[in-house]
């Protein structure tokens, strides 16, 4: 950490010199710092405008400008921490506890989708498929079943990142129909994918649900969920005239309690399967359109015996990269925990979070991260419980820029002042410097990533805020001073 007097003196040394070559000054500034080097310092000229930028570099103003967040109203009863790292020189710029483990919020995106990038490559894409089995009669109609082939994509019917909506996806689904000449079909629409089957877990410690006046989707899941609009699930009265609120988790079918509502109520007590809204809605589709199907939509996750099946049409989700991009930059939490499911499943063979963050702890190991203060709870970032220090995040951002993918990678981040969630920060100094994951919840506000600065250098950082004063708004602007001279470096 800086020595703050020291600069404060040197910057009175300067003011010293300043007011003594003007003639019409007769109060000189004093300063010990003075007296003992006014034999061999140099003098500005009466020109300079900006003292302390004259004598102090780049690395000392962020030094003071951190310094001078110590005692800052907003930030002083805070834990915080913050590192600017050169990768070039694989060294430290300027710090702040930066051993020190913290609430990482949605910058724990950061390792989950590097993860998925990792074990899974760019290209990577879900594919949903509609078949069917049995045989096709001269007069159009299918003596058989019809099957929709799911692979966890996390993207159907979202539209998110390019993906398309069930309505495309089913008109796709028709028009192979349509090839293949089928006009009825007499059997079944059988569901079938063994993905994300059973994961009834509880959700990850300490997560947020409601805080803050926002909602939050606790952990993600492959299911079309719409947060606006899946809240409230249940209101009750008990013995007491106190309300009771609670909300249903879509991934552990588990009754979550609040003591507080915010928000419209909407009721509902029915979450969306996304392959059964899919197989519903298709069936729909079918009948209205004058092809009759005289079966049921049935989901049959194994078979033992599997009838042999003819492609009809295959629906593929956008690439991973695209995917990726949509979770950094809109911070979309149900991506985030989909992704960290299928790493799980690639690895271990099946998709619960227990071994997602199994297989993302294990490839963090294997890279060489500082797993020193790591707790790694969720995908997204919503457990409380998540821990990490800002010098691991760093030398791990670092360790990526070789990477074949990095490019994918960095471009997936937010920029100061353009895009994402940091569109709205670094408007004016900073603006498409800072490419940089954001994380926020109540009391913790996190930026982690990369800047480029003024002489174009690439410089990695991680600033994280926890148990703030004041709004985020407040600890946003701050977190904007502390990063502005650093773009000077």
């Amino acid at each position: 950490m800086v020595n703050y007097r020291k600069y404060i003196s040197g910057v009175a040394v300067l003011a010293s010199g300043f007011f003594l070559a003007q003639s019409t000054v007769s109060t000189v500034l004093y300063s010990q710092a003075y007296d003992n080097q006014k034999n061999t310092l140099n003098l500005p000229s009466p020109v300079t405008s900006m003292a302390e930028k004259t004598i102090l570099s780049a690395k000392e103003l962020v030094d003071i400008n951190v310094n001078t967040m110590m005692t800052d109203p907003v930030l002083k009863n805070a834990t915080w921490g913050f590192v600017v790292y050169d990768p070039k020189t694989n060294k430290v710029i300027s710090s702040y506890n930066e051993n020190t483990p913290l609430v990482p919020a949605s910058t724990t995106k950061l390792l989950t989708t590097e993860t998925a990038l990792s074990l899974l490559g760019e290209n990577y894409r879900w594919m949903t498929q509609l078949e069917y089995s049995g045989t096709i009669d001269e007069n159009g109609v299918l003596n058989g079943n019809l099957y929709l082939i799911g692979s966890g994509d996390p993207s159907l019917g979202t539209n998110k990142a390019g993906a398309w909506s069930y309505r495309d996806i089913i008109s796709d689904f028709m028009g192979g129909l349509s090839r293949e000449g089928i006009r009825k079909v007499n059997g079944d629409i059988i569901i079938q994918t063994a993905l994300f089957k059973g994961n009834i877990t509880r959700l990850p410690e300490n997560v947020v649900w409601l805080e803050n006046n926002n909602y939050y989707l606790p952990v993600g899941t492959t299911r079309e969920i719409n947060p606006a609009n899946e809240k409230l699930i249940m209101k009750k009265s008990g013995l007491t005239s106190e309300k009771k609120y609670f909300y249903m988790s879509p991934y552990a079918n588990q009754m979550v309690y609040a003591e507080k509502y915010e928000g419209d109520g909407i009721l509902t007590t029915k979450l969306p399967d996304a392959p059964a809204y899919l197989a519903n809605s298709f069936r729909t589709t079918l009948v209205k359109s004058g092809i009759g199907v005289t079966g049921k939509v049935i989901p049959k996750m194994t078979d033992a015996a599997p009838e042999s099946r003819k492609l009809v049409s295959a629906y593929k989700s956008p690439t991973l990269g695209d995917i990726i991009f949509y979770t950094n930059q809109r911070s979309d939490n149900s991506l985030a925990e989909a992704l960290l499911k299928t790493v799980g499943f690639q690895k271990m063979g099946d998709q619960t979070s227990e071994s997602g963050r199994i297989v993302v702890t294990n490839h963090l190991k294997e890279e060489n991260f500082d797993m020193m203060g790591l707790n790694y709870m969720d995908g997204s970032g919503l457990s409380r419980s998540n821990n990490v220090t800002p010098i691991s995040q760093v030398k791990f951002l670092t360790s990526l820029m070789d990477e074949k993918y990095y490019k994918t990678y960095f471009t997936s981040l937010p920029v100061g002042g353009q895009s994402g969630t940091l569109k709205r920060m670094f408007i004016g100094t900073g603006n498409g410097q800072v490419f940089a994951k954001t994380g926020t919840l109540n009391k913790v506000k996190t930026l982690a990533g990369y800047l480029k600065t003024n002489s174009g250098k690439t410089l990695v950082f991680s600033l994280m805020v926890n148990n703030y004063s004041g709004s985020v708004d407040m600890v946003k602007k701050r977190m904007e001073k502390i990063l502005e001279p650093a773009l000077d470096l």
